[in-house]
């Protein structure tokens, strides 16, 4: 009976309370939609025509359809569903694979793995074993006679300190919240790998389409330029043209090794993203074909709180600074530790476990602070103080993440317009350069028409790929702000 008292006593002890705060997930300012969001299919239902019935429809099914249509989001799709270019998947599966962000963070992953290991130990006792031979021979001395002993010792000892307080399952659980902060961060570094490569790719074709268009323009100003020196040598035009067409040639000329310096500058960038040394660049579809969609389905605003890593992050870092709390508080209460020992000593090796060589000792202390010159109540406060300030960082966090879509869902519209616009601008002024120079043929305009309309035409060209970029460019910061892209 007493032992049974004795285990159901240091089981109460084990299980005690535990001091300071239990997580509660803060409130938050959450809007009932995104500003610049499409509007959601389904949600307004056609007016009925004259002498039209009108149909009803039940309230479960019109309820179920606009909430489902606005609970989609591009945010929940696979990277290779969104990005469709094969050769720009292959591109991520290498980053993913190779990249020293991506490895970085999950080093940290392991290092979080074995610190919560580490902590979680602090609530379990410690044994260990321990054996000693000792022979000594101490000489005769005026006052002492000369003494040969022999001590033989084979004990294990065992050193529990009750978590009464709950002080160590409160760093267990601050360092759990750690461990699961770490991994939302690796799954963070995966989110802006992937969009890093897909806007870099879309860059680099960018460029490609720029120096497609600078070379095609460049051959077709060469083949202009012999052919007014022919009328120049002719005497049917004046030197005057001749010049204006070498300006036409050395325009776009010009533009051609700095369009390749970028080349090779953006290929290098993506090489080190991948993971690799400087290199060449596979490429795969050109910028005009790569798909897109024209609308795009942001979803919820309250589901961007479970989908985007870094918000998941700061709430997990904010979960470890509120257990923290428990950890300073429980410094006002009494550590209690309980200590025993076991074992058999004899001076003789051949008698050490018979006999009365075995002996044991068990006992507990208590230690109560009194005085710590404020150490522990300045200890809770600044505890208090942190959570306060991961609190914050996770309201602005989120608050920022709403921004990001907003503003990506608002460029993303725009740029799609602009480049919609740009398009038919371009038209016209393909159309132009192509009536001056029947105009020019025909002896009714100069050529200094005909260099401002090709002026025109190729700077048009080129801006609109630019825009074409800027488009493709908006849907992955889209992408990356409806936290898309870690999914596997």
């Amino acid at each position: 009976m007493k032992r049974l008292a004795t285990i159901i006593i240091l089981l109460s002890l084990a299980t005690g309370c535990t001091v300071g705060p239990n997580y509660k997930r803060p409130t938050v300012d959450v809007p009932g939609g995104y500003r610049g969001a499409p509007p959601s299919p389904g949600a307004q239902q056609p007016a009925a025509q004259p002498g039209e019935e009108k149909k009803e429809q039940q309230p479960a099914q019109a309820a179920a359809q606009p909430a489902q249509s606005a609970a989609l989001s591009v945010g929940d799709e696979k990277w290779w569903e969104v990005f469709q270019d094969p050769q720009l998947q292959e591109l991520i599966r290498t980053a993913l694979k190779n990249n020293y962000d991506v490895n970085i963070a999950a080093a940290r992953i392991l290092k979080a793995q074995a610190q919560l290991g580490i902590t979680r130990a602090d609530q379990l006792p410690t044994l260990s074993a321990g054996a000693a031979a000792i022979n000594a021979d101490i000489p005769q001395t005026k006052l002492t006679p000369n003494t040969d002993t022999s001590f033989n010792v084979a004990a294990v000892s065992l050193n529990w300190q009750l978590d009464f307080w709950g002080k160590y399952r409160r760093a267990t659980e601050a360092a759990r919240a750690n461990l699961l902060a770490a991994r939302w961060a690796r799954e963070y570094v995966i989110s802006t790998l992937v969009s890093n490569v897909a806007a870099s790719y879309f860059q680099l074709r960018a460029l490609d389409l720029q120096l497609e268009i600078s070379r095609r323009t460049l051959d077709a100003r060469k083949e202009s330029l012999r052919l007014t020196q022919t009328l120049a040598n002719g005497g049917a035009t004046n030197m005057l043209d001749v010049r204006q067409a070498e300006q036409l040639v050395a325009a776009a000329a010009e533009s051609i090794p700095d369009l390749e310096r970028r080349i090779q500058q953006q290929e290098n960038y993506i090489s080190t993203l991948l993971g690799n040394n400087p290199g060449p660049i596979a490429r795969g579809l050109p910028l005009i074909e790569q798909p897109h969609p024209p609308e795009v389905p942001p979803g919820l605003p309250s589901a961007l709180l479970e989908r985007r890593p870094d918000i998941r992050e700061a709430e997990e870092q904010l979960v470890a600074a509120n257990a923290m709390i428990g950890v300073a508080k429980a410094a006002y209460y009494p550590d209690i530790t309980l200590t025993a020992n076991a074992g058999y000593a004899s001076s003789a090796l051949t008698s050490l476990f018979t006999g009365p060589a075995g002996w044991w000792a068990f006992g507990g202390t208590l230690t109560q602070p009194i005085f710590a010159g404020g150490r522990i109540k300045s200890g809770v406060r600044y505890t208090e103080a942190q959570q306060q300030e991961f609190l914050l960082m996770y309201r602005k966090t989120i608050q920022e993440a709403f921004r990001g879509v907003s503003d990506s869902l608002v460029a993303y519209q725009k740029n799609r317009e602009f480049r919609e616009y740009h398009e038919q601008l371009t038209v016209a002024a393909q159309d132009s350069a192509r009536l001056s120079e029947v105009r020019y043929a025909g002896g009714r305009a100069s050529y200094l028409e005909v260099l401002t309309n090709q002026t025109n035409y190729f700077n048009a060209e080129l801006g609109l790929a630019q825009a074409r970029l800027n488009e493709l460019l908006a849907l992955v910061e889209l992408y990356r702000n409806l936290g898309g892209g870690w999914q596997s």
